[in-house]
C-alpha cells in the first residue's frame, strides 16, 4: 500500500510561486517503483493532469498549460515528491492532488493510470 499527503498549498499573489509536497509512507521499495502524478481541479471544472514522474526512472511530463513554469522533482531520502509553480495566474487555482501508479506510457498524463491518491491541497492564486 502507498499512502499519499500532499502540503505546501495556500494563497499566493500573481506572478508568485509555491512550492507543493507530496509525501508517500510506504516501503523504499514502493516509492522507487511508482510515479507520481500531480492533477488540479478548480471550482466547476473538470480535474486535469499536471505534471507527473519520474517515468521509468527518468521521464517527466507536463501539461502544455504549465511547460516552462512548474517543475517536478523528488526528494528520495524523504519519500517525496514535489511541484515547484512559479509565475502563478488566477488560471492556476485548484485543489492540486497528488497520485501513485504503475502507469504504461499511454496512461502517465490520465487518471486511470494512477492507483492511489491523496486527499488534495488547495492552492488559490490571487488577482
Amino acid at each position: 500500500q502507498v499512502h499519499l499527503v500532499e502540503s505546501g498549498g495556500g494563497l499566493v499573489q500573481t506572478g508568485g510561486s509555491v512550492r507543493l509536497s507530496c509525501a508517500a509512507s510506504g516501503s523504499a521499495f514502493s516509492f522507487r517503483e511508482y510515479t507520481i502524478g500531480w492533477f488540479r481541479q478548480a471550482p466547476g471544472k473538470e480535474r486535469e493532469f499536471v505534471a507527473a514522474g519520474p517515468w521509468r526512472n527518468s521521464r517527466l511530463f507536463y501539461a502544455d498549460s504549465v511547460k516552462g513554469r512548474f517543475t517536478i522533482s523528488k526528494d528520495n531520502a524523504a519519500h517525496t515528491v514535489h511541484l515547484q509553480m512559479n509565475n502563478l495566474s488566477p488560471d492556476d487555482t485548484a485543489v492540486y492532488s497528488c497520485a501513485a501508479g504503475r502507469p504504461i506510457l499511454s496512461s502517465v498524463q490520465t487518471m486511470a493510470g494512477y492507483r492511489y491518491w491523496g486527499e488534495g491541497t488547495q492552492v488559490t492564486v490571487s488577482s
